[in-house]
């Protein structure tokens, strides 16, 4: 399938790099160059935070899991059966 199949419905979201090179202008202007690294470093430990956060609710979540596991499961242990 080549690009010109595609309807342009599909092609209108995707920016060429003259948008993208106005867009960096723009967020250069209303924020300046020097609130830039403290908007990214704060960007960038909230991604951290959440990533941390997720992490936590899925140990969380298996813990829970095994803990079921455990409970469903008898602890018994496993003989083998002889006529002896």
């Amino acid at each position: 399938m080549s690009v010109l199949n595609l309807h342009p419905q599909l092609l209108m979201g995707m920016p060429n790099a003259g948008e993208l090179v106005i867009t960096l202008l723009i967020i250069v202007v209303l924020f300046g160059s020097k609130k830039i690294p403290e908007l990214a470093k704060g960007l960038g430990k909230g991604i951290r935070e959440f990533n941390d956060a997720k992490d936590g609710i899925k140990s969380e979540i298996e813990s829970g899991m095994k803990d079921k596991e455990k409970i469903q499961s008898p602890n018994t242990t496993s003989t083998p059966s002889g006529n002896a």
